[in-house]
């Protein structure tokens, strides 16, 4: 294989890696808090997670390259203060990633949290558990198939996104030029050999990907019973 395809893919999966951990971190307690809370503004905040679902990937990367603009706003003030930019690099393309990937973290996750019986967290704050120790002992063990399906479906579809990446980080080897970007330029240079290679690999990549947690799931659930 071309020394170019390999780093390629190494660099996909590795945005895939860090954007699926750090979700994890983020998608967990907001799942939680979605799940339980009876906050009046909890419609808000989940039309605001699920907002990529619906939104075109390209609108979402437009906002989000004028919003990181080094030019002005939020951008220019991450350049003057930190001299960090994140318009076309790997880290605007991490950040771009967590937003577009959030809700297929959360939702799992927070139906998880809602299949649970509401008796289980009250038997335990009885028992003088904090909220914490009831999160890591209680009951993210009780919906682990719920966490296997947040952490795979995002992995696969950080793995798979093309609009945002493409509008947010470009096209530079190396740094920004991911598989699904590697895919369209090879299209238009008319490599269809190599645009092959790339699709292949990542069709079989996302087959394993959801065969490995459907199997899993199903076993998880025979296993309580």
């Amino acid at each position: 294989m071309e020394e170019s395809f390999i780093q390629t893919m190494l660099l996909t999966f590795k945005l895939a890696g860090i954007t699926t951990v750090i979700l994890l971190f983020i998608g967990i307690p907001l799942a939680y808090f979605l799940a339980y809370t009876k906050n009046r503004f909890k419609p808000a905040i989940e039309a605001i997670v699920s907002m990529s679902l619906v939104l075109p990937p390209s609108v979402l990367g437009f906002y989000m390259l004028v919003f990181f603009s080094p030019r002005d706003g939020f951008g220019l003030w991450l350049d003057e203060m930190f001299d960090l930019r994140l318009v076309f690099t790997f880290e605007g393309l991490v950040i771009a990633s967590i937003i577009f990937s959030l809700p297929f973290m959360v939702h799992p996750l927070q139906s998880g949290f809602s299949s649970l019986p509401r008796n289980l967290v009250d038997a335990a704050l009885t028992l003088g558990k904090s909220k914490i120790n009831i999160l890591l002992n209680i009951l993210l063990p009780n919906i682990r198939p719920a966490l296997l399906t947040g952490i795979v479906i995002s992995f696969a579809h950080t793995v798979g996104e093309f609009g945002v990446v493409l509008m947010m980080g470009g096209n530079i080897a190396g740094e920004t030029r991911v598989a699904s970007i590697a895919i369209y330029d090879e299209v238009e240079a008319l490599n269809y050999s190599l645009a092959n290679q790339y699709a292949l690999t990542l069709f079989v990549i996302s087959f394993v990907i959801l065969l490995f947690v459907y199997m899993v799931n199903k076993q998880m659930l025979r296993s309580k019973f």
